[in-house]
Parts: structure tokens; C-alpha cells; sequence
């Protein structure tokens, strides 16, 4: 979800990560997509960026290929920060580009891919998150011959994904780390921001059934919400100690918002959770698994102890929840490697040579 970077992360500017760490940019075009809603596109698009080179080893199958995955209405470009980035792409860093070929997609919907604002607007297939993982695989075996992962790391929705990739294809993933994520359908509170944001928009009159002119108020609204789930409210609080404070801070933010977002992209990557349900597969995840949440999450509160149950059901899955501390940014945490890169370098050792 960004709510993803859901959320913070993934609603900041976006800052190019280092100078020598630039990707290689392409859309790819899946003909004739078909979407579990029975819906079809004659042709989807999905924008990717990618580092280092495809290696293969002795059986002919892809053998150092990293597949990333962004949250809810973020992209693949929210990966190119310092903080992610300039943390594990470098020499000699974890997913070394000169070792691994990374694989950032902008999923259905979001970013630089085949979104409703378009030009179908509220006449876009309804996708939802098994159309995502399946488009996913054939964007990585269409456009690039990988028929096996390395890794696949996700934040956020991304995590979800991962949760979803591990027990649907099983064979073609080697290691699996989902951020900011929980195993289970979306429910409680999580959905019912979710209903309240959607409802928002598909209640506000200038909507107009998705064929609005100009953006309805309730991209604000929505905006606002994101605002709220984004962070934890020890650093909200001393980063905006006082109502002034709050009020420019919160403006700043809706109101970049606003100028960025489109209502019907909004509504449909926030409605795409309804398919979400990993639970029954969990006993599938063949791969070594580390789940990273952080205590200061609104979107999956640790005592809700639904990550510490279900991982009990996953093979060999390990979790892992972060202590709020000063370097912690609730749901954004997903995006701040530097927390959480000594988990993924024992995930990579588990898993096979680094």
C-alpha cells in the first residue's frame, strides 16, 4: 500500500540515486492481457528500469536476476533513492549491479504502465493484485527470458506480492523478502481506510462515474488519508510540535498530492487488495523467507500478532519486526534499507551464495 512507499516514500519527490547508478528504462507491451474480472487489453504496458546484466548458469536458466516490487500508487523509481539504492545497488553492497540484474516494474496501474488516466479511466479493467504478480512474470519471461529469481523483494504491496510469488511459483523463486506487509486478506482497519478513501471518491458528485475534467475534491481526501497512515506519531509529532507547524506540513503535503495523483489511478490501486488472500498457500512457499514489519506501522500493527502466527505456517520463513527507534518511519521504514539490509544479508546466505 504507500500506502507505497504508501506512503511516504512513495509520495515524496523522487531524487536520482547516484551518479553511476543509472538504469536502463523500456517499456514492454504484453499483448492480449487477460484480467480475472474477464476483462481483456489488447495490449498492456508495463515500464521497467533495470541494472547490471542477465547471467545464466550451466542449466540455461536465469541465475542472478532480483525482481523489486513498490507499493500501493508508488513506482519503481522510488527505489533510486540514497536511502535504498545507494545503500544495496552499489560495489560491493548486497545486490551489487555489477553482480545482479534488478528488475524495478511499475505495476498495473501505476507509474510509467498501462494506468486508467490514460484514457479508459473508469472503463480500465479492474485488476487486482494475482493480475499484478501474473503480468509481473510475464513481463520478467517475455521481455528478458528470466525464468527464475534470485530474490524478490517487496514493500508494501510489493510485500504482498512477494507473499503471492512465493506460493504461486514456487520453483522460480530462490529467496523471499517481504516489507511492511502481513500474510492474510485485508481486513479491519486496513480495509476499512481503504473503504472510507474509496468511498470518498466514488461518492464525491465530481467524480462523475470516473469522467470528471478536472480532479474531483476528493483527491484531497484521499491525499489527507495518506498523510495520516504514513508515519509514526512520535517523529509527526517532533517534526510538526506545533498546530501552525502541522497545518503547513500537512498542506505541503495534500497539496503536492493533489498536483500529482489522479482520482481513478487512486481508486483503482487502492481497490486492487480485494483479490488478496495468501493465507492458504503459505505451507506452498518452498524458498527461504524473512518478513520485515516495524513496530511503528499504522497499515500492520505488531500487536495484532497476525505476522508472528503465520509465519509459523511457512516452511522456512523467519520474521522479523523492527523497533521503533529514531531511524524508523513507520510504513515508509519499507524504503529505509539501512534498517533492515543485515536481514537481507543472512536471507542471501540462506539462500545460496551471495
Amino acid at each position: 500500500m504507500r500506502l507505497a512507499a504508501l506512503l511516504v516514500a512513495a509520495f515524496c519527490a523522487i531524487a536520482p540515486a547516484q551518479e553511476e547508478l543509472r538504469p536502463v528504462e523500456r517499456d514492454i507491451v504484453l499483448k492480449d492481457f487477460p484480467f480475472r474480472s474477464g476483462e481483456r487489453l489488447p495490449e498492456l504496458r508495463l515500464h521497467v528500469r533495470t541494472f547490471g546484466t542477465l547471467r545464466r548458469g550451466p542449466d540455461g536458466r536465469a541465475a542472478n536476476a532480483v525482481l523489486i516490487l513498490h507499493g500501493t500508487t508508488g513506482s519503481g523509481a522510488q527505489f533510486l533513492r540514497p536511502g535504498f539504492a545507494g545503500e544495496l545497488f552499489g560495489p560491493g553492497q548486497l545486490l551489487d549491479a555489477d553482480r545482479y540484474f534488478i528488475v524495478l516494474p511499475d505495476g498495473i496501474g501505476h507509474g510509467r504502465s498501462s494506468k486508467p488516466s490514460d484514457g479508459l479511466r473508469a472503463r480500465f479493467p479492474r485488476y487486482g493484485y494475482l493480475d499484478m504478480v501474473e503480468a509481473q512474470r510475464r513481463l520478467l519471461l517475455e521481455g528478458f527470458g528470466v525464468d527464475r529469481l534470485r530474490l524478490v523483494l517487496g514493500t508494501s504491496m510489493g510485500g504482498m506480492h512477494t507473499w503471492l510469488w512465493g506460493q504461486l511459483h514456487p520453483d522460480k523463486v530462490q529467496a523471499l523478502m517481504p516489507l511492511a506487509s502481513l500474510p492474510v486478506q485485508v481486513a479491519g482497519r486496513n480495509r476499512g481506510w481503504r473503504q472510507a478513501l474509496s468511498d470518498a471518491i466514488r461518492n464525491d458528485p465530481a467524480w462523475e462515474g470516473g469522467d470528471y475534467r478536472v480532479q474531483p475534491p476528493s483527491l484531497r481526501t484521499a491525499g489527507a488519508f495518506l498523510w495520516f497512515m504514513s508515519n509514526n506519531p512520535v517523529l509527526r509529532q517532533q517534526e510538526t510540535p506545533t498546530g501552525a507547524a502541522t497545518a503547513a506540513a500537512f498542506e505541503a503535503f495534500v497539496g503536492a498530492y493533489e498536483k500529482r495523483e489522479d482520482a481513478n489511478d487512486v481508486l483503482y490501486a487502492v481497490e486492487a487488495s480485494r483479490d488478496y488472500d495468501p493465507g492458504p498457500g503459505l505451507g506452498r512457499i518452498q524458498a527461504p523467507l524473512v518478513a520485515v514489519n516495524s513496530a511503528d506501522d499504522l497499515i500492520n500493527p505488531p500487536e495484532l500478532g497476525i505476522l508472528e502466527r503465520e509465519i509459523r505456517r511457512v516452511p522456512r520463513g523467519k520474521a522479523v519486526v523492527l523497533p521503533l527507534g529514531p531511524r524508523t518511519r513507520g510504513h515508509g521504514s519499507h524504503t529505509v534499507a539501512a534498517l533492515w539490509k543485515e536481514h537481507l544479508a543472512a536471507l542471501l546466505e540462506a539462500s545460496g551464495s551471495r
